[in-house]
């Protein structure tokens, strides 16, 4: 690929870092690039100093790129905005295709940068002459569910150097081959959700009245007990409320925001067999039939016969039931093992 240039979106860690060792050696022009996300500073601090360290030792060119006014109002207030509506936000589902694969593959290009690379735990395949994603051969870290959203142009300029690889062999190779990778500035893994320190409902408590004991309902609308507080609980939990009586365990089944009120029952109730979204991704030639399906991202595949609807919605209906499936997670639908698109769940 000598003369090819590549922006190769770095985080300060291993992976990343690996990443830009590898598409230098396979002769890639090199770009790295940082994304400023939020204002974690003394985090961002540590993160763009190994940036800048491995840039160095590589000798590529490396920016960094301020995005925490985009992020702020594309990716967190959506965030915030959604446990004050009781919806389960998906941010990353969000933040790949705006951020990392919208902002930051738009300044690429302006930068000459034919093609984009991420540490993302995936692959690219060509499905019927159109290049998709597809599941990583590490199935622990597979990322697809939340790449299901990104663009043709995205998908057609994208590369994911790791997705061949077990993240247990990552590192032990790149402290082999970048001994350097040894003297960089460590810090705990990065958490699911990058902006959230400790847990969301730290967060939510800057911003939003977390703590507003409220009522919960049976399935008949009885009032059967007590919670701490709507946006505490999400579709499936199992603990933090009290139901009289109760001598089997109870189930978060549903949410009412307006009333502050959770409705529980017994696990029977999470069962679902049918599964809706707003479509975001599926092409307009998608043909209905049986298709793998994720109504989360840790959730096995699912045998679903798949429908796009003339409202541009998405029916699943699946073969054996799922449980626990929230409204605003993502529905997303696998040809085998590769992404044909999806939509958010209703």
């Amino acid at each position: 690929m000598k003369g090819k240039k590549i922006a190769h979106l770095m985080s300060g860690g291993v992976d990343s870092s690996y990443c830009a060792y590898l598409l230098k050696q396979q002769g890639y022009e090199v770009l790295g690039m940082y994304l400023k996300l939020h204002n974690k500073d003394k985090k961002h601090d540590i993160f763009i100093k190994n940036c800048e360290e491995v840039s160095r030792h590589l000798d590529i060119e490396f920016i960094v790129i301020d995005a925490k006014k985009e992020f702020k109002a594309s990716v967190y207030d959506y965030f915030i905005d959604s446990y004050k509506e009781g919806i389960t936000p998906n941010p990353c589902a969000v933040c790949n295709p705006l951020m990392k694969f919208g902002l930051a593959l738009q300044k690429a290009k302006e930068l000459g940068c034919e093609y984009i690379s991420t540490g993302h735990y995936a692959r690219i395949e060509t499905l019927d002459g159109v290049k998709r994603i597809r599941c990583a051969l590490d199935e622990s870290k597979d990322q697809s569910y939340f790449l299901y959203g990104l663009s043709q142009d995205a998908l057609d300029r994208l590369i994911f150097p790791l997705g061949d690889m077990k993240k247990v062999d990552i590192k032990p190779i790149a402290l082999k081959e970048m001994p350097f990778l040894g003297t960089l500035e460590t810090y705990k893994d990065s958490q699911e959700i990058c902006f959230v320190d400790k847990s969301y409902i730290d967060l939510l408590k800057e911003h939003l009245e977390v703590e507003r004991e409220g009522d919960v309902l049976d399935t008949k609308g009885n009032i059967v007990g007590k919670h701490k507080g709507y946006m505490q609980y999400t579709i499936g939990k199992r603990k933090g409320f009290s139901v009289k009586g109760a001598l089997t365990p109870h189930f978060v089944l549903d949410i009412n925001p307006k009333l502050n009120q959770i409705i529980v029952g017994d696990k029977k109730d999470l069962e679902t067999y049918e599964v809706k979204a707003i479509n975001k991704s599926l092409p307009t030639n998608f043909v209905n039939g049986i298709y793998n399906v994720k109504v989360r991202y840790r959730s096995a595949f699912s045998k679903a016969e798949v429908s796009l609807n003339s409202d541009n919605t998405i029916t699943a209906r699946l073969k054996a039931p799922v449980y626990g499936v929230a409204k605003g997670q993502a529905l997303v639908i696998y040809t085998d093992d590769v992404v044909v698109g999806g939509g958010v769940i209703v």
